[in-house]
C-alpha cells in the first residue's frame, strides 16, 4: 500500500491471468514506464505553460486509454480526461517524488473513472444504453460496433462495469486484489470472485456460449487464494 493507506501506484506487477503474456496487445500495462523529467515537473509547478503542455503530451494518451477501458463511452472518457488533468496540474505540489510520477497520475485517473462508475448518472446510463457494451443485438454498422474490432475487446465491453474494471486493473494494470478491494470499498474475496467469474464469462463469450449480463456486479464464484 502507498502513503496513508492508498493503493500503491507503483506496486509490483503481477503476471496476467487472462491475457497471455506475449500473445496479445493486452500484455501488462507500460503506464509506469513513462518518464517525466524532474526539471519539467518543477517548471510545471511554477506555472510554466510549456512544461505543463509537455506533461499533457506525455500522459494524455495513456490516461485516456485507461479511462476508456474502464468507462467505455468515448464522450465520458474525454470529459474525465480533462478532469484528471485539471486535478493533476492543480495538485502538482502534492507529488513529492515518492514513486513514479506516472504512477501518481494513474492513481488519479483510476479514482476518477471509478467515481464515475459509482455515480447516479452512470447508473442511469446503464439502463439507457446498456453501459455502452456491444452484444449480439448491436447493429454491425453502428459506430460502436465499428470501433471495437477485436473479439477480446468486444467481450471485455460486454462485462458489467465493475467486473470489467477489476479485470483490467488486475490483469493489465497489475493491481493486487487488496488494492482493488480498497478502491471498491469491498473485500479481497469480492475482487477475487469478480475476477474469476469475469474470466469464465470471457472464455464462454469468446466461444459464443453466453448471453450478456446487465447488472453492475457478477454473481460470486468460489476462488483460490491467489493474489
Amino acid at each position: 500500500m502507498g502513503p496513508k493507506g492508498q493503493p500503491n501506484p507503483n506496486g509490483p506487477r503481477q503476471g496476467a491471468t487472462f491475457f497471455v503474456p506475449g500473445a496479445s496487445k493486452y500484455d501488462m500495462s507500460r503506464f509506469l514506464d513513462i518518464q517525466v523529467p524532474d526539471e519539467t515537473l518543477e517548471r510545471a509547478r511554477a506555472g510554466d505553460g510549456g512544461a505543463r503542455a509537455s506533461i499533457y503530451s506525455a500522459l494524455s494518451r495513456p490516461v485516456y486509454a485507461l479511462i476508456r477501458r474502464l468507462v467505455v463511452h468515448p464522450a465520458v472518457a474525454e470529459d474525465l480526461l480533462q478532469d484528471v488533468f485539471v486535478e493533476i496540474l492543480r495538485n502538482l505540489h502534492l507529488y513529492r517524488g515518492e514513486g513514479s510520477f506516472a504512477g501518481w497520475v494513474r492513481s488519479i485517473a483510476v479514482s476518477k473513472a471509478l467515481m464515475h462508475l459509482r455515480s447516479p448518472w452512470h447508473q442511469r446510463l446503464l439502463f439507457d444504453e446498456s453501459d455502452g457494451a456491444l452484444d449480439s443485438t448491436s447493429s454491425p454498422g453502428s459506430t460502436a460496433a465499428e470501433e471495437w474490432q477485436d473479439d477480446l475487446e468486444r467481450a471485455l465491453n460486454r462485462l458489467p462495469a465493475v467486473a470489467r474494471s477489476i479485470v483490467w486493473l488486475h490483469d493489465v494494470e497489475g493491481y493486487k486484489h487488496a488494492e482493488i478491494a480498497q478502491l471498491f470499498g469491498n473485500s479481497v474475496s469480492f475482487s477475487k470472485s469478480q475476477l474469476a467469474r469475469a474470466h469464465a464469462l470471457l472464455r464462454e463469450w469468446l466461444e459464443g456460449l453466453q448471453s450478456v449480463p446487465r447488472t453492475g456486479v457478477l454473481p460470486c464464484t468460489p476462488v483460490s487464494g491467489n493474489s
